[in-house]
Protein backbone atom coordinates (compact mmCIF):
# COMPACT_ATOMS: atom_id res chain seq x y z
CA UNK A 1 0.00 0.00 0.00
CA UNK A 2 2.72 2.47 0.80
CA UNK A 3 4.26 1.57 -2.78
CA UNK A 4 1.46 2.61 -4.19
CA UNK A 5 1.11 5.84 -2.65
CA UNK A 6 3.78 7.06 -3.31
CA UNK A 7 3.42 6.04 -6.85
CA UNK A 8 0.58 8.13 -7.06
CA UNK A 9 2.47 11.24 -5.57
CA UNK A 10 4.87 10.90 -8.20
CA UNK A 11 2.10 10.70 -10.67
CA UNK A 12 0.12 13.69 -9.05
CA UNK A 13 3.39 15.70 -8.66
CA UNK A 14 4.33 14.40 -12.31
CA UNK A 15 1.27 15.59 -13.78
CA UNK A 16 1.08 19.46 -11.96
CA UNK A 17 4.46 20.12 -13.29
CA UNK A 18 3.45 19.85 -17.25
CA UNK A 19 5.45 20.39 -19.26
CA UNK A 20 8.22 21.18 -16.61
CA UNK A 21 9.38 23.94 -14.58
CA UNK A 22 11.27 25.30 -17.84
CA UNK A 23 8.56 25.57 -19.70
CA UNK A 24 6.25 27.04 -17.29
CA UNK A 25 8.86 30.08 -16.65
CA UNK A 26 7.98 30.80 -20.38
CA UNK A 27 5.05 30.80 -20.06
CA UNK A 28 4.94 33.01 -16.91
CA UNK A 29 7.52 35.23 -19.13
CA UNK A 30 5.04 35.50 -21.73
CA UNK A 31 2.89 37.09 -19.09
CA UNK A 32 0.53 34.43 -19.50
CA UNK A 33 -0.85 32.34 -16.21
CA UNK A 34 0.05 28.23 -16.05
CA UNK A 35 -3.57 25.62 -16.97
CA UNK A 36 -3.63 25.23 -13.22
CA UNK A 37 -2.91 28.72 -11.88
CA UNK A 38 -6.06 30.15 -13.47
CA UNK A 39 -8.26 27.84 -12.19
CA UNK A 40 -7.10 28.49 -8.90
CA UNK A 41 -8.44 31.80 -9.75
CA UNK A 42 -11.29 31.32 -11.93
CA UNK A 43 -12.90 28.56 -9.23
CA UNK A 44 -13.98 29.17 -5.36
CA UNK A 45 -10.79 28.46 -3.19
CA UNK A 46 -10.70 24.71 -2.89
CA UNK A 47 -13.58 23.94 -4.91
CA UNK A 48 -11.73 22.14 -7.86
CA UNK A 49 -12.40 18.60 -8.29
CA UNK A 50 -9.89 17.36 -10.88
CA UNK A 51 -10.80 14.58 -13.00
CA UNK A 52 -8.43 12.42 -15.66
CA UNK A 53 -5.23 13.88 -13.53
CA UNK A 54 -3.39 10.69 -14.89
CA UNK A 55 -4.57 10.17 -18.63
CA UNK A 56 -1.82 10.22 -21.13
CA UNK A 57 -1.78 10.06 -25.27
CA UNK A 58 -1.93 6.60 -27.10
CA UNK A 59 0.58 7.54 -29.67
CA UNK A 60 3.49 5.76 -30.60
CA UNK A 61 4.88 7.38 -33.91
CA UNK A 62 7.44 10.03 -34.32
CA UNK A 63 8.77 8.83 -30.59
CA UNK A 64 6.09 10.29 -28.89
CA UNK A 65 5.90 6.66 -27.26
CA UNK A 66 8.93 8.05 -25.13
CA UNK A 67 6.82 11.12 -24.22
CA UNK A 68 3.96 10.96 -21.99
CA UNK A 69 2.96 13.45 -19.57
CA UNK A 70 0.17 12.47 -17.18
CA UNK A 71 -2.92 14.97 -18.02
CA UNK A 72 -1.92 15.36 -21.72
CA UNK A 73 -1.56 18.83 -21.90
CA UNK A 74 -5.07 19.81 -20.40
CA UNK A 75 -6.75 19.60 -17.51
CA UNK A 76 -10.37 19.32 -16.60
CA UNK A 77 -13.28 19.27 -14.08
CA UNK A 78 -15.57 20.80 -11.89
CA UNK A 79 -15.67 23.53 -9.13
CA UNK A 80 -17.60 26.78 -7.91
CA UNK A 81 -17.82 30.04 -8.89
CA UNK A 82 -19.64 32.25 -6.01
CA UNK A 83 -20.99 28.95 -4.60
CA UNK A 84 -22.51 28.07 -8.18
CA UNK A 85 -21.58 24.65 -10.23
CA UNK A 86 -19.60 24.95 -13.29
CA UNK A 87 -17.56 22.13 -15.56
CA UNK A 88 -14.03 23.93 -16.78
CA UNK A 89 -11.47 22.85 -19.20
CA UNK A 90 -8.26 24.12 -18.99
CA UNK A 91 -5.60 23.52 -21.93
CA UNK A 92 -1.89 23.58 -20.78
CA UNK A 93 0.30 25.36 -23.35
CA UNK A 94 3.51 23.62 -21.58
CA UNK A 95 2.39 20.21 -22.45
CA UNK A 96 3.01 19.65 -26.45
CA UNK A 97 2.52 23.03 -26.86
CA UNK A 98 -1.70 22.74 -25.98
CA UNK A 99 -1.95 20.28 -29.13
CA UNK A 100 -5.24 18.27 -29.09
CA UNK A 101 -4.55 14.69 -29.16
CA UNK A 102 -7.31 12.05 -28.98
CA UNK A 103 -7.03 11.79 -25.11
CA UNK A 104 -7.23 15.07 -24.50
CA UNK A 105 -9.89 15.30 -26.49
CA UNK A 106 -11.66 12.56 -25.13
CA UNK A 107 -11.24 14.55 -21.31
CA UNK A 108 -12.52 17.65 -22.64
CA UNK A 109 -15.58 15.39 -23.64
CA UNK A 110 -16.14 13.75 -20.61
CA UNK A 111 -16.74 16.60 -18.61
CA UNK A 112 -18.95 18.56 -21.52
CA UNK A 113 -20.91 14.95 -21.16
CA UNK A 114 -20.77 15.14 -17.62
CA UNK A 115 -21.81 18.98 -17.84
CA UNK A 116 -25.19 17.96 -19.58
CA UNK A 117 -26.52 15.45 -17.02
CA UNK A 118 -26.32 17.39 -14.41
CA UNK A 119 -27.45 20.91 -16.15
CA UNK A 120 -24.35 23.11 -15.35
CA UNK A 121 -22.07 25.80 -17.51
CA UNK A 122 -19.14 24.78 -19.98
CA UNK A 123 -15.98 27.25 -19.48
CA UNK A 124 -13.00 26.20 -21.85
CA UNK A 125 -9.76 28.40 -21.19
CA UNK A 126 -8.21 27.76 -24.70
CA UNK A 127 -4.27 28.03 -25.22
CA UNK A 128 -3.21 25.36 -27.61
CA UNK A 129 -1.01 25.15 -30.83
CA UNK A 130 -4.03 22.86 -32.69
CA UNK A 131 -4.20 19.40 -33.36
CA UNK A 132 -1.30 17.31 -32.26
CA UNK A 133 0.36 16.61 -36.15
CA UNK A 134 1.99 13.12 -34.84
CA UNK A 135 -1.54 11.63 -34.67
CA UNK A 136 -2.87 12.46 -37.35
CA UNK A 137 -6.72 11.77 -38.27
CA UNK A 138 -7.20 11.01 -34.36
CA UNK A 139 -6.44 14.01 -33.29
CA UNK A 140 -8.69 15.24 -36.29
CA UNK A 141 -11.94 12.97 -34.99
CA UNK A 142 -11.08 14.61 -31.56
CA UNK A 143 -11.86 17.95 -32.47
CA UNK A 144 -14.91 16.76 -34.48
CA UNK A 145 -15.95 15.33 -30.94
CA UNK A 146 -15.80 18.50 -29.37
CA UNK A 147 -17.52 20.08 -31.82
CA UNK A 148 -20.74 17.81 -31.55
CA UNK A 149 -20.80 18.16 -27.99
CA UNK A 150 -20.76 22.19 -28.39
CA UNK A 151 -23.51 21.70 -30.61
CA UNK A 152 -25.30 19.14 -28.28
CA UNK A 153 -24.96 21.23 -25.43
CA UNK A 154 -26.08 24.73 -27.37
CA UNK A 155 -29.23 26.37 -25.46
CA UNK A 156 -29.01 23.35 -22.70
CA UNK A 157 -26.04 24.92 -20.73
CA UNK A 158 -23.92 28.15 -21.25
CA UNK A 159 -20.86 27.44 -22.84
CA UNK A 160 -18.08 29.84 -22.82
CA UNK A 161 -14.82 30.15 -24.13
CA UNK A 162 -11.53 32.30 -23.06
CA UNK A 163 -9.02 32.16 -25.24
CA UNK A 164 -5.91 33.06 -23.36
CA UNK A 165 -3.20 32.18 -26.16
CA UNK A 166 -3.49 30.68 -29.76
CA UNK A 167 -6.30 29.05 -31.07
CA UNK A 168 -5.97 28.05 -34.79
CA UNK A 169 -7.40 26.07 -37.70
CA UNK A 170 -9.90 23.59 -37.07
CA UNK A 171 -9.85 24.47 -32.73
CA UNK A 172 -11.46 27.12 -33.44
CA UNK A 173 -14.56 26.09 -34.67
CA UNK A 174 -15.19 24.40 -30.82
CA UNK A 175 -15.26 28.18 -29.44
CA UNK A 176 -17.29 29.89 -32.30
CA UNK A 177 -20.17 27.23 -31.03
CA UNK A 178 -20.15 28.45 -27.80
CA UNK A 179 -22.31 31.31 -26.39
CA UNK A 180 -19.35 34.15 -25.30
CA UNK A 181 -16.07 34.41 -26.46
CA UNK A 182 -13.06 36.65 -24.48
CA UNK A 183 -10.15 36.96 -24.94
CA UNK A 184 -6.64 38.61 -23.70
CA UNK A 185 -4.97 41.62 -25.83
CA UNK A 186 -1.54 40.43 -26.92
CA UNK A 187 -1.08 37.17 -26.15
CA UNK A 188 -4.66 35.45 -27.79
CA UNK A 189 -5.13 35.27 -31.10
CA UNK A 190 -8.01 33.13 -33.47
CA UNK A 191 -7.49 32.11 -37.28
CA UNK A 192 -8.44 29.58 -39.32
CA UNK A 193 -5.53 29.71 -41.31
CA UNK A 194 -2.14 31.54 -40.33
CA UNK A 195 -0.17 34.77 -41.67
CA UNK A 196 2.40 32.06 -42.95
CA UNK A 197 -0.44 30.39 -44.91
CA UNK A 198 -2.15 33.39 -46.05
CA UNK A 199 1.00 34.98 -47.42
CA UNK A 200 1.74 31.77 -49.58
CA UNK A 201 -2.08 31.81 -51.00
CA UNK A 202 -3.07 35.42 -51.30
CA UNK A 203 0.42 36.93 -50.48
CA UNK A 204 -1.03 39.58 -47.97
CA UNK A 205 1.78 40.18 -45.19
CA UNK A 206 -0.06 40.32 -41.91
CA UNK A 207 0.72 39.54 -38.59
CA UNK A 208 -0.97 37.30 -36.12
CA UNK A 209 -2.19 40.47 -34.14
CA UNK A 210 -3.92 41.75 -37.08
CA UNK A 211 -5.36 38.53 -38.30
CA UNK A 212 -6.61 36.89 -35.07
CA UNK A 213 -5.74 39.30 -32.21
CA UNK A 214 -8.55 40.86 -29.66
CA UNK A 215 -8.40 44.01 -30.95
CA UNK A 216 -9.58 42.61 -34.66
CA UNK A 217 -12.11 39.87 -33.57
CA UNK A 218 -13.98 42.59 -30.69
CA UNK A 219 -14.13 45.31 -33.06
CA UNK A 220 -13.57 44.36 -36.76
CA UNK A 221 -15.35 40.89 -36.98
CA UNK A 222 -17.64 40.50 -34.05
CA UNK A 223 -16.07 37.23 -33.43
CA UNK A 224 -15.24 37.48 -29.55
CA UNK A 225 -17.48 39.27 -26.84
CA UNK A 226 -14.66 41.04 -24.64
CA UNK A 227 -11.04 41.19 -24.62
CA UNK A 228 -8.96 41.86 -21.47
CA UNK A 229 -5.97 43.40 -20.97
CA UNK A 230 -4.37 39.81 -18.65
CA UNK A 231 -4.97 36.95 -17.59
CA UNK A 232 -6.10 37.99 -14.03
CA UNK A 233 -8.13 40.79 -15.26
CA UNK A 234 -9.89 38.28 -17.83
CA UNK A 235 -10.47 35.21 -15.02
CA UNK A 236 -11.59 37.75 -12.62
CA UNK A 237 -14.54 39.33 -15.67
CA UNK A 238 -15.22 35.84 -16.45
CA UNK A 239 -16.27 34.96 -13.00
CA UNK A 240 -17.95 38.92 -12.81
CA UNK A 241 -19.90 37.99 -15.66
CA UNK A 242 -21.00 33.77 -14.44
CA UNK A 243 -23.27 35.41 -11.74
CA UNK A 244 -25.98 36.60 -14.33
CA UNK A 245 -25.99 33.33 -15.83
CA UNK A 246 -28.56 30.71 -15.58
CA UNK A 247 -27.08 27.16 -14.96
CA UNK A 248 -29.38 25.53 -17.45
CA UNK A 249 -32.28 25.73 -19.64
CA UNK A 250 -34.65 24.75 -16.93
CA UNK A 251 -32.75 26.92 -14.01
CA UNK A 252 -34.13 30.11 -14.37
CA UNK A 253 -32.42 33.21 -13.89
CA UNK A 254 -29.86 33.75 -10.96
CA UNK A 255 -31.92 36.00 -8.03
CA UNK A 256 -29.29 38.47 -6.40
CA UNK A 257 -30.58 40.77 -3.58
CA UNK A 258 -30.46 44.65 -4.49
CA UNK A 259 -31.51 47.61 -2.48
CA UNK A 260 -31.90 49.34 -5.39
CA UNK A 261 -35.69 50.40 -5.04
CA UNK A 262 -38.14 49.42 -8.05
CA UNK A 263 -39.87 52.05 -7.78
CA UNK A 264 -36.62 54.63 -8.23
CA UNK A 265 -37.15 57.69 -10.04
CA UNK A 266 -34.75 59.85 -11.85
CA UNK A 267 -35.60 62.92 -13.25
CA UNK A 268 -32.72 63.35 -15.28
CA UNK A 269 -34.40 61.23 -17.77
CA UNK A 270 -36.82 63.89 -18.75
CA UNK A 271 -33.99 65.82 -20.40
CA UNK A 272 -31.80 62.90 -21.68
CA UNK A 273 -33.90 63.20 -25.59
CA UNK A 274 -32.93 66.56 -27.06
CA UNK A 275 -35.42 68.74 -28.42
CA UNK A 276 -33.86 69.01 -31.90
CA UNK A 277 -34.91 65.61 -33.59
CA UNK A 278 -31.43 64.78 -35.42
CA UNK A 279 -28.94 65.62 -32.17
CA UNK A 280 -28.05 62.56 -30.93
CA UNK A 281 -27.78 61.09 -27.14
CA UNK A 282 -26.20 58.22 -25.31
CA UNK A 283 -28.22 55.46 -24.78
CA UNK A 284 -26.11 53.56 -22.21
CA UNK A 285 -27.02 56.95 -20.34
CA UNK A 286 -30.46 55.85 -19.64
CA UNK A 287 -29.55 52.16 -18.81
CA UNK A 288 -27.19 52.82 -16.66
CA UNK A 289 -29.85 55.00 -14.75
CA UNK A 290 -32.80 52.12 -14.80
CA UNK A 291 -30.98 48.85 -14.42
CA UNK A 292 -30.04 47.77 -10.25
CA UNK A 293 -27.59 49.50 -8.83
CA UNK A 294 -26.26 51.45 -12.35
CA UNK A 295 -24.29 47.41 -13.20
CA UNK A 296 -24.41 46.80 -16.72
CA UNK A 297 -22.42 44.27 -18.33
CA UNK A 298 -22.30 45.19 -21.96
CA UNK A 299 -21.30 42.61 -24.79
CA UNK A 300 -19.49 43.27 -28.04
CA UNK A 301 -18.60 47.29 -26.87
CA UNK A 302 -16.23 48.00 -30.09
CA UNK A 303 -18.50 45.92 -32.60
CA UNK A 304 -21.30 47.14 -34.18
CA UNK A 305 -21.42 49.88 -31.60
CA UNK A 306 -25.00 51.38 -33.25
CA UNK A 307 -26.35 48.45 -31.19
CA UNK A 308 -25.95 47.99 -27.35
CA UNK A 309 -26.33 44.70 -25.81
CA UNK A 310 -25.71 43.24 -22.56
CA UNK A 311 -27.16 41.71 -19.04
CA UNK A 312 -28.38 43.48 -16.10
CA UNK A 313 -30.94 43.15 -13.10
CA UNK A 314 -34.19 44.10 -12.21
CA UNK A 315 -35.24 43.83 -9.00
CA UNK A 316 -32.12 41.48 -8.28
CA UNK A 317 -32.88 39.18 -11.39
CA UNK A 318 -30.83 38.47 -14.73
CA UNK A 319 -32.34 40.39 -17.64
CA UNK A 320 -31.14 40.81 -21.53
CA UNK A 321 -30.87 44.52 -22.80
CA UNK A 322 -30.99 45.06 -26.33
CA UNK A 323 -30.77 49.21 -27.12
CA UNK A 324 -30.29 51.45 -30.73
CA UNK A 325 -27.59 54.40 -29.99
CA UNK A 326 -28.29 56.85 -31.61
CA UNK A 327 -24.55 58.22 -30.55
CA UNK A 328 -22.95 56.25 -33.70
CA UNK A 329 -24.73 56.15 -37.24
CA UNK A 330 -27.98 57.69 -35.63
CA UNK A 331 -29.05 54.33 -34.66
CA UNK A 332 -29.64 52.74 -37.95
CA UNK A 333 -29.78 48.99 -38.08
CA UNK A 334 -26.97 47.82 -40.17
CA UNK A 335 -25.54 43.95 -41.02
CA UNK A 336 -23.66 44.25 -38.14
CA UNK A 337 -25.55 45.44 -35.88
CA UNK A 338 -28.28 42.89 -36.73
CA UNK A 339 -26.67 40.21 -36.38
CA UNK A 340 -24.96 41.35 -32.93
CA UNK A 341 -28.42 41.40 -31.47
CA UNK A 342 -29.81 38.71 -33.04
CA UNK A 343 -27.42 36.23 -31.53
CA UNK A 344 -27.93 37.69 -28.18
CA UNK A 345 -31.62 37.97 -28.15
CA UNK A 346 -31.71 34.13 -29.34
CA UNK A 347 -28.71 33.06 -25.83
CA UNK A 348 -31.45 35.15 -23.73
CA UNK A 349 -34.42 32.70 -25.17
CA UNK A 350 -32.53 29.69 -24.93
CA UNK A 351 -31.85 30.21 -21.29
CA UNK A 352 -35.59 32.51 -20.19
CA UNK A 353 -33.45 35.51 -19.92
CA UNK A 354 -36.51 38.56 -20.21
CA UNK A 355 -35.27 40.35 -22.77
CA UNK A 356 -35.69 44.81 -22.49
CA UNK A 357 -35.43 46.35 -25.45
CA UNK A 358 -34.70 50.17 -25.93
CA UNK A 359 -35.79 51.86 -29.57
CA UNK A 360 -34.27 54.82 -31.02
CA UNK A 361 -34.10 53.91 -34.60
CA UNK A 362 -34.64 55.73 -37.92
CA UNK A 363 -34.59 52.61 -40.15
CA UNK A 364 -32.23 49.90 -41.66
CA UNK A 365 -28.42 52.08 -43.10
CA UNK A 366 -29.02 52.41 -47.27
CA UNK A 367 -26.88 52.37 -49.07
CA UNK A 368 -25.27 49.57 -51.92
CA UNK A 369 -22.23 47.97 -49.29
CA UNK A 370 -25.61 46.50 -47.24
CA UNK A 371 -27.52 45.67 -50.29
CA UNK A 372 -24.91 43.65 -51.38
CA UNK A 373 -23.82 42.44 -48.15
CA UNK A 374 -27.26 41.09 -47.78
CA UNK A 375 -29.09 43.44 -45.58
CA UNK A 376 -32.07 42.13 -46.53
CA UNK A 377 -31.46 38.95 -45.04
CA UNK A 378 -29.29 40.03 -42.35
CA UNK A 379 -31.67 42.36 -40.75
CA UNK A 380 -34.55 39.34 -40.86
CA UNK A 381 -32.20 37.34 -38.14
CA UNK A 382 -32.87 40.14 -36.11
CA UNK A 383 -36.83 40.19 -36.45
CA UNK A 384 -36.64 35.99 -36.90
CA UNK A 385 -35.02 36.51 -33.74
CA UNK A 386 -37.77 38.49 -31.80
CA UNK A 387 -40.45 37.05 -33.33
CA UNK A 388 -39.37 33.52 -32.26
CA UNK A 389 -38.72 34.27 -28.66
CA UNK A 390 -41.16 32.97 -26.27
CA UNK A 391 -39.77 34.84 -23.16
CA UNK A 392 -40.96 38.39 -21.21
CA UNK A 393 -40.37 41.16 -23.66
CA UNK A 394 -40.71 44.72 -22.45
CA UNK A 395 -39.59 47.49 -25.19
CA UNK A 396 -39.42 50.98 -24.43
CA UNK A 397 -39.26 53.76 -27.31
CA UNK A 398 -37.91 56.41 -26.31
CA UNK A 399 -37.73 58.58 -29.53
CA UNK A 400 -37.67 57.27 -33.39
CA UNK A 401 -39.38 53.95 -34.70
CA UNK A 402 -39.67 54.64 -38.16
CA UNK A 403 -40.43 51.99 -40.71
CA UNK A 404 -39.56 47.95 -41.10
CA UNK A 405 -37.00 48.64 -38.16
CA UNK A 406 -39.87 49.69 -35.87
CA UNK A 407 -41.52 46.29 -36.63
CA UNK A 408 -38.13 44.34 -36.18
CA UNK A 409 -37.14 45.86 -32.40
CA UNK A 410 -39.59 44.03 -30.56
CA UNK A 411 -42.73 45.45 -31.39
CA UNK A 412 -46.35 44.37 -30.31
CA UNK A 413 -46.39 42.64 -33.71
CA UNK A 414 -44.04 40.25 -32.78
CA UNK A 415 -45.84 39.92 -29.58
CA UNK A 416 -44.56 41.94 -27.39
CA UNK A 417 -45.67 41.61 -24.02
CA UNK A 418 -45.17 45.22 -22.70
CA UNK A 419 -44.75 48.38 -25.09
CA UNK A 420 -43.87 51.78 -23.88
CA UNK A 421 -43.10 55.20 -25.45
CA UNK A 422 -42.07 57.87 -23.83
CA UNK A 423 -43.84 61.33 -24.70
CA UNK A 424 -41.98 62.60 -28.23
CA UNK A 425 -41.70 59.32 -29.88
CA UNK A 426 -42.08 59.12 -33.41
CA UNK A 427 -43.83 55.87 -34.47
CA UNK A 428 -44.32 56.07 -38.14
CA UNK A 429 -43.47 54.50 -41.70
CA UNK A 430 -40.52 57.60 -42.38
CA UNK A 431 -39.51 60.95 -40.91
CA UNK A 432 -41.62 63.91 -41.37
CA UNK A 433 -39.48 65.78 -44.47
CA UNK A 434 -39.20 62.72 -46.60
CA UNK A 435 -42.73 61.45 -46.10
CA UNK A 436 -44.30 64.43 -47.47
CA UNK A 437 -41.56 64.68 -50.60
CA UNK A 438 -43.68 61.36 -51.32
CA UNK A 439 -46.97 61.70 -50.67
CA UNK A 440 -47.07 65.78 -52.16
CA UNK A 441 -44.42 64.75 -55.16
CA UNK A 442 -46.09 68.03 -57.35
CA UNK A 443 -45.42 70.28 -54.13
CA UNK A 444 -41.41 70.12 -54.60
CA UNK A 445 -41.14 73.28 -56.35
CA UNK A 446 -43.32 75.40 -53.31
CA UNK A 447 -41.24 74.74 -50.42
CA UNK A 448 -43.89 76.87 -48.72
CA UNK A 449 -46.13 74.59 -48.87
CA UNK A 450 -43.92 71.62 -48.32
CA UNK A 451 -43.35 73.26 -44.79
CA UNK A 452 -47.02 73.32 -43.97
CA UNK A 453 -47.01 69.77 -45.35
CA UNK A 454 -44.19 68.49 -43.22
CA UNK A 455 -45.90 70.43 -40.00
CA UNK A 456 -49.29 68.60 -40.45
CA UNK A 457 -47.08 65.50 -40.71
CA UNK A 458 -45.34 65.67 -37.93
CA UNK A 459 -48.35 66.96 -35.38
CA UNK A 460 -50.08 63.98 -36.88
CA UNK A 461 -47.44 61.08 -36.57
CA UNK A 462 -44.69 62.72 -34.39
CA UNK A 463 -46.18 61.31 -31.27
CA UNK A 464 -46.82 57.78 -29.95
CA UNK A 465 -51.07 58.64 -30.25
CA UNK A 466 -51.37 57.10 -32.71
CA UNK A 467 -49.89 53.74 -31.96
CA UNK A 468 -51.62 53.91 -28.88
CA UNK A 469 -55.13 54.08 -30.23
CA UNK A 470 -54.67 51.00 -32.18
CA UNK A 471 -52.94 49.38 -29.24
CA UNK A 472 -49.53 48.85 -30.54
CA UNK A 473 -48.20 50.67 -27.61
CA UNK A 474 -49.68 50.02 -23.94
CA UNK A 475 -48.88 52.81 -22.23
CA UNK A 476 -47.04 56.28 -22.78
CA UNK A 477 -45.19 56.78 -19.80
CA UNK A 478 -43.38 60.10 -18.71
CA UNK A 479 -39.08 58.90 -18.94
CA UNK A 480 -38.37 59.40 -14.82
CA UNK A 481 -40.73 56.92 -14.44
CA UNK A 482 -38.77 54.52 -16.74
CA UNK A 483 -37.65 51.84 -14.32
CA UNK A 484 -40.41 51.44 -11.93
CA UNK A 485 -42.52 50.72 -15.06
CA UNK A 486 -39.87 47.76 -16.21
CA UNK A 487 -39.72 46.26 -12.64
CA UNK A 488 -43.70 46.19 -12.65
CA UNK A 489 -43.91 44.96 -16.38
CA UNK A 490 -41.61 42.42 -15.72
CA UNK A 491 -42.92 41.04 -12.01
CA UNK A 492 -46.13 41.03 -13.90
CA UNK A 493 -44.23 38.60 -16.59
CA UNK A 494 -42.45 36.32 -14.25
CA UNK A 495 -44.10 33.27 -14.68
CA UNK A 496 -45.78 34.21 -18.28
CA UNK A 497 -45.95 30.84 -20.39
CA UNK A 498 -45.92 30.89 -24.16
CA UNK A 499 -45.09 27.76 -26.30
CA UNK A 500 -43.95 28.17 -30.24
CA UNK A 501 -45.59 25.06 -32.40
CA UNK A 502 -44.20 22.12 -32.60
CA UNK A 503 -41.32 21.60 -34.87
CA UNK A 504 -37.79 20.18 -35.24
CA UNK A 505 -36.30 23.56 -36.00
CA UNK A 506 -36.93 26.64 -37.44
CA UNK A 507 -35.00 27.65 -40.52
CA UNK A 508 -33.58 30.83 -39.57
CA UNK A 509 -32.59 32.97 -42.33
CA UNK A 510 -28.72 32.44 -42.17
Amino acid sequence: MHDIIEQLERKRAAARLGGGAKRIAAQHAKGKLTARERLELLLDEGTFEEWDMFVEHRSADFGMADQKIPGDGVVTGYGMINGRLVFVFSQDFTVFGGALSEAHAEKICKVMDQAMKVGAPVIGLNDSGGARIQEGVASLGGYADVFQRNVMASGVVPQISLIMGPCAGGAVYSPAMTDFIFMVRDSSYMFVTGPEVVKTVTHEEVTAEQLGGAGTHTARSGVADLAFDNDVEALLMLRRFFNYLPLNNRDGVPVRPSGDPAERLDGSLDTLVPDNPNQPYDMKELILKVVDDGDFFELQPDFARNIVIGLARFEGRTVGLVANNPLVLAGCLDIKSSIKAARFVRFCDAFSIPVVTFVDVPGFMPGTAQEYGGIIKHGAKLLYAYAECTVPKVTVITRKAYGGAYDVMASKHLRGDVNFAWPNAEIAVMGAKGAVEIIFREDKGAPVKLAAREAEYKARFANPFVAGARGFIDDVIQPHETRKRICRSLAMLKDKKLENPWRKHGNIPL
